[in-house]
């Protein structure tokens, strides 16, 4: 008993707190693809990404015809030079997947080029958002575009137009 009624009065103060904040719903994600600077910032990672993806491309090839070369000779060469070649082949795919991870790994030249062009821009947009919540008083701005969990907003709530005008009006 005194467990529900704790419970309870719990509720009743988290109910009062809660609908005591002002919060306001943003689409980050629609904000960014709205803004010339940042669709400049994403083509540029795309043409990087896919020139990269090329170079790969050729070097894969040349390890395929290395291999195909291989196979042809296969049956004339002896033990040494067949384990000659295996390994050149596998050095030359160890070499690929080398580039791989350094071009487009976790901390590869592709993660760290999109945050020196794509992190100043979030930067300005959280900027923005944070003025714009303590001009008008908002406690909770949620991304809707996020992986925030939100399930249902009301659009009285979203705010990424009014946003997405003062970003323009910098």
């Amino acid at each position: 008993m005194k467990k529900a009624l704790f419970l309870s009065l719990c509720l009743t103060l988290m109910a009062g707190i809660v609908s005591a904040q002002k919060i306001a719903i943003v689409d980050v994600a629609y904000l960014l693809d709205n803004m010339p600077e940042y669709q400049s910032a994403q083509q540029e990672l795309d043409n990087v990404a896919e020139a990269w993806q090329q170079e790969i491309a050729v070097e894969q090839d040349k390890v395929k015809s290395m291999y195909n070369k291989y196979q042809a000779e296969l049956v004339l060469l002896s033990d040494e030079m067949k384990k000659q070649k295996e390994d050149e082949i596998m050095e030359a795919e160890k070499q690929i997947r080398a580039m791989q991870r350094s071009k487009f790994g976790p901390e590869g030249e592709l993660f760290q080029k999109r945050q020196s062009l794509v992190s100043p821009i979030q930067e300005k947009v959280y900027g923005v958002i944070q003025e714009y919540a303590n001009e008008r008083g908002y406690d909770v701005i949620l991304d809707k575009g996020g992986s925030s969990g939100i399930i249902f907003t009301n659009d009285r709530y979203d705010k990424t137009d009014d946003i997405l005008r003062a970003i323009k009006s910098l």
